[in-house]
């Protein structure tokens, strides 16, 4: 498989031959599977105060019987607001939880590193799939994928320079697609959460640059050197694929990737 390097003003190149793992069969199951798992990743803990509904002055009688009411713990008191009402225990107004969360709990789930790393090819590949990409909501008319561009996209640093590449490239209809979303209502309006950006073009480039601090000011566009690339960034939400467009030098990076399955098992900079 080739494709055309593509300069910054969407000029085409000389064509360059892809790496092996473009050809990974697609595996949307696996992919999914992967997503969820390194989801859980970024977790935190969490749990309950350890006296939480419990600090209060309830007993139980001592003995329960014979007193003509239920053995339910209930509040002291010399005539306050809550004497004698049913406190401290589960099932009852302000007590305690029956089983609350605890910091203990195991929250980060595990993966196989060779399902990782198949996770991770055949999500590359899918980036070049137009059917795929296309059947996630992104508008790739007239775009020939995968797209390559020169390493001159490495240097950019500007807000002003990113916008005229995705002009040249014809992708910036994809970044207004995100515009037309409606707000939110209910609670999450009330937390702060009234509009979800969403997910847009994902820029590979071969290591840490100013292009990646230069495309934050457009709504759902990221950048991420090709050593950092997971199945997280690839396909967002479990869905795959996500436009994505690689520099050269990100491709010579992907070409490192070992895999059994790719025929190249030997030691390489790829984990």
């Amino acid at each position: 498989m080739k494709a055309a390097v593509l300069g910054l003003d969407g000029s085409k190149g000389k064509e360059i031959t892809l790496p092996p793992v473009f050809g990974t069969p697609y595996r949307r199951d696996l992919i999914k599977k992967a997503y969820t798992i390194l989801d859980t990743h970024h977790f935190q803990p969490k749990g309950t105060h350890p006296t939480a509904g419990m600090d209060v002055s309830a007993d139980s009688l001592n003995p329960p019987t014979g007193h003509g009411q239920a053995r339910i713990a209930r509040m002291k008191g010399g005539g306050g607001r809550r004497r004698g009402e049913a406190g401290e225990v589960a099932s009852i107004r302000g007590g305690r939880q029956a089983h609350p969360p605890k910091v203990q709990k195991v929250i980060h789930k595990k993966i196989n590193k060779k399902e990782k790393k198949l996770a991770l090819c055949s999500a590359i590949a899918a980036t070049a799939s137009k059917s795929t990409v296309a059947g996630r909501g992104h508008i790739i008319d007239g775009i020939e994928l995968p797209i390559v561009i020169s390493d001159d996209i490495e240097s950019v640093s500007k807000a002003s320079e990113v916008r005229k590449i995705l002009s040249a490239l014809g992708l910036f209809a994809d970044v207004n697609r995100l515009e037309g979303r409606k707000p939110r209502t209910g609670k999450s309006a009330l937390r702060g959460r009234p509009k979800k950006i969403g997910k847009s073009i994902l820029f590979v480039v071969g290591a840490d640059g100013p292009v990646i601090r230069a495309v934050g000011g457009f709504p759902g566009v990221t950048a991420r050197p090709a050593r950092d690339l997971s199945v997280l960034d690839l396909a967002p939400g479990a869905e795959p694929a996500r436009l994505t467009v690689y520099s050269k030098a990100a491709i010579e990076s992907l070409a490192g990737i070992s895999s059994p399955h790719l025929g190249l098992a030997g030691k390489t900079d790829w984990t």
